[in-house]
């Protein structure tokens, strides 16, 4: 039987097999709310066969959105919006459904990527006055944020929590928290963009208080049996900054606060990084993690080739494969991959009449409870 499609459980949640669709940020909402672009992307994923599909990050206030197209989920608004989406997706799909939670911090106030990305000054009608841990911008080219009060920091906490709340509204069975890729709690950990010298600042401890805290609000605000898990980078692939050993205690500390699986990235802190980009170039970062906690960890990275996915399950590097751009670029990638294993996936059952004959144990019937 293949590993990477053997059911897993964590929590309240049971996932088909190992593969989860990772969040992925569109650039196509409106005042943070969702439109019929996200019924059409999430719809097309949820009918992939994978385990698990993650909505893109969605900004817990309209300042921790990283461009003016960002989805949010700070107030009525956008719940309406994304109520809407996921009545359509559970319409056809059982798959569960996570969030990822977020905030921009300094790299916010942004262009959409296809239109050159770069960062707004305030003054603009698509920009705004950023934030960080430290008057310390990404690029010496951006508006310097504001460095953050303490108590603009557990406005920030309740923010999260107010967003926590409003996913449970929506009835998403699983959150994720952003620690990574240089937003405002990878912000906080390293030592790059935290040059803080109170009690969020300077030691490792210290620089761990703000974004634990945070999972710890989000964690007391979500119903006990559903899982809350984190994304982090594992380095920051710059010297003097945040590194795996760090990450390391980081995820320990996490897991024995209940969080419920870390999901290991790298990168995006500082532009001087140098990352060796190869196929699974990070998973030895997520096998790091692995041997160290007792909670589940997905390697994300450039896990492209089925053989590829499944070893990484098979030899215990991780527990899970996030897929992103691949599934892009092939929404069926885990159809594809159960064939190439002998494996099995949901489809709905307007799809099954398309396996070849070769493969007819390939696809069973999706039945949503909707």
């Amino acid at each position: 039987m293949s590993h990477l499609f053997a059911p897993l459980t964590i929590g309240s949640l049971r996932l088909s097999n190992r593969i989860v669709i990772a969040p992925m940020c569109q650039y196509s909402a409106v005042d943070g709310c969702m439109t019929s672009w996200h019924a059409i992307h999430l719809g097309q994923l949820a009918l992939s066969g994978a385990g698990l599909l993650t909505i893109e990050a969605a900004a817990v206030s309209p300042e921790g959105r990283i461009t003016y197209a960002d989805v949010g989920l700070y107030d009525d608004a956008c719940v309406q919006a994304m109520a809407q989406v996921l009545e359509t997706v559970r319409t056809w799909s059982s798959m569960p459904i996570a969030i990822q939670l977020a905030h921009a911090g300094r790299k916010a106030s942004t262009e959409k990527p296809w239109l050159g990305g770069t960062q707004f000054p305030s003054s603009d009608t698509n920009g705004w006055v950023t934030v960080a841990p430290s008057a310390v911008p990404f690029r010496e080219t951006d508006q310097t944020p504001h460095a953050l009060t303490l108590d603009e920091m557990e406005r920030i906490k309740q923010d999260f929590v107010a967003a926590t709340e409003r996913t449970e509204r929506l009835g998403i069975d699983a959150i994720q928290l952003h620690a990574a890729h240089g937003y405002l709690l990878h912000q906080f950990l390293s030592p790059l963009s935290n040059h803080r010298t109170d009690e969020y600042g300077g030691s490792l401890a210290n620089r761990m208080r703000f974004p634990l805290e945070v999972f710890k609000a989000v964690r007391a605000a979500f119903p006990a049996d559903k899982p809350v898990s984190v994304r982090i980078s594992g380095t920051d692939w710059v010297e003097g900054g945040w590194n795996i050993e760090e990450s390391i205690v980081f995820s320990q500390v996490l897991a024995d606060l209940g969080c419920a699986a870390i999901n290991v990235s790298s990168g995006g802190l500082h532009p001087a990084q140098q990352i060796p980009v190869a196929p699974g170039y990070q998973v030895p970062l997520a096998r790091a993690i692995k041997q160290a906690v007792n909670i589940p960890v997905v390697a994300v990275g450039l896990i492209t080739d089925f053989e590829h996915a499944e070893a990484i399950v098979a030899t215990g590097d991780a527990d899970m494969v996030g897929i992103a751009r691949g599934i892009l670029y092939d929404p069926h990638w885990p159809w594809h991959a159960a064939a190439h294993l002998g494996a099995t996936v949901k489809a709905p059952p307007q799809y099954l009449r398309s396996q070849p004959r070769q493969y007819r144990n390939l696809l069973v019937e999706d039945t949503p409870a909707a």
